[in-house]
Parts: structure tokens; C-alpha cells; sequence
């Protein structure tokens, strides 16, 4: 199913750590705090976990939340300026 992570870190350590976490489940990254793809439902559990121990008692708010064909379907896309640069 489809899923988005979004997040709100302030420590850059531990923002960076979730972005990688992020990306090496294959997700892609489509705003700056936010990544979107492709996850099973055990993928997903596994990820879930890892961002609440990754983020452990430092202020943040990660949001992770699955999305249904039908409802992405709906989705639309505005954007006055180019796609974010792929990460080497």
C-alpha cells in the first residue's frame, strides 16, 4: 500500500537519521520532511518502529499513514517550481 512519512524534527541528528531510515526502505523523498512509496503492511510496522526509536524522547512528531488507490487517485499535485534534486 501506499504510504506517506511525514515529520517535524528539530535535532538535525535525528532528522537526518530519519531521513535515511526513510530511504532505505525505499521510500522517495517529495518534500523536505516528507517521503512517499510503496510499503507492506510488515514493512510498514518495521519502519513505524524504527522512526519511534530513532526519534526515542527528543521533540518531534513523525506522522506515517497509509493510502488507498481510491483516495490517491484524488490526489493533486501543485507546484510553481522544479522537483527537489536527487540525493547522491
Amino acid at each position: 500500500m501506499k504510504t506517506f512519512v511525514i515529520y517535524d524534527i528539530e535535532e538535525d541528528r535525528v532528522r537526518n537519521k530519519i531521513l535515511e531510515a526513510c530511504k532505505g526502505y525505499g521510500l522517495e523523498h517529495v518534500q523536505y520532511s516528507a517521503f512517499f512509496g510503496e510499503l507492506g503492511h510488515n514493512r510498514r510496522e518495521e519502519l513505524k518502529l524504527r522512526l519511534k526509536k530513532t526519534l526515542g524522547r527528543k521533540r518531534g512528531k513523525i506522522l506515517v499513514f497509509p493510502v488507498c488507490e481510491k483516495d490517491l487517485r484524488l490526489l493533486e499535485n501543485i507546484c510553481n517550481w522544479q522537483e527537489l534534486p536527487e540525493d547522491d
